[in-house]
């Protein structure tokens, strides 16, 4: 039976794909098969490419067809819903589900980065947690650890709850070294996230995936 999660963030720009990234290194040490999953991605480069499908694919063990792996892929590096209406397509859950089947049937586990934060719109009428939901996969968290990251955490853990979905755990991933205490705001969210914290990563914004899934406990 093939496994998965869903990372999403405190807010854009969290190390979603760093953490997704490392779970991905990590899961390869238990799973012959293991293969990341970029639903919507906002933003190519003048190849065409997006960086996060691209670290995805470096971080999986297995190739598979971009349809399955990145169903959406937008031009423009806004939100989501914006960035659809430039391009004259409309973001379909229901597609991305069937892309994630599909894509379950080639490997044993699967880790899908969500765009955004939770509630990044998607269309007119629904956002990335409408999207959480349909997978129905349980929820990994990465908490962006800087000022405001505890009014975001606990309202995302809320909106988690809220679409019925399990938070699996959650990463702290330190953004701001010169943010004051930090230990106490981690000591907070410890006691206020139902679910383990599965990571604490320092300021390192050049760690490399491989190494961060080296400080990184698995979800159950």
């Amino acid at each position: 039976m093939t496994r998965g999660w869903f990372v999403t963030g405190t807010d854009t720009a969290v190390g979603k794909t760093r953490a997704s990234c490392a779970l991905l290194h990590a899961l390869r040490e238990r799973h012959a098969r293991c293969v990341g999953m970029k639903p919507v991605a906002a933003g190519v480069d003048a190849r065409g490419d997006n960086e996060d499908v691209l670290a995805l694919r470096a971080a999986s063990n297995t190739k598979v067809p971009a349809a399955l792996d990145n169903p959406v892929l937008l031009a423009a590096a806004v939100a989501p819903h914006i960035a659809a209406a430039r391009d004259g397509l409309t973001i379909e859950i229901d597609a991305i589900v069937r892309a994630y089947a599909a894509l379950s049937a080639e490997a044993d586990a699967v880790v899908v980065e969500g765009a955004g934060g939770f509630l990044v719109p998607l269309s007119g009428a629904q956002t990335g947690a409408d999207l959480a939901a349909a997978l129905g996969l349980p929820v990994i968290l990465v908490v962006g650890l800087r000022l405001g990251c505890l009014n975001h955490a606990l309202l995302t853990r809320d909106a988690i709850a809220a679409r019925g979905l399990r938070l699996a755990g959650w990463i702290a991933n330190r953004l701001d070294p010169s943010m004051q205490e930090q230990t106490a705001n981690l000591d907070y969210l410890r006691a206020h996230l139902p679910a383990p914290c599965l990571a604490d990563w320092p300021w390192q914004p050049a760690a490399e995936a491989r190494m961060l899934a080296l400080k990184l406990a698995l979800p159950d």
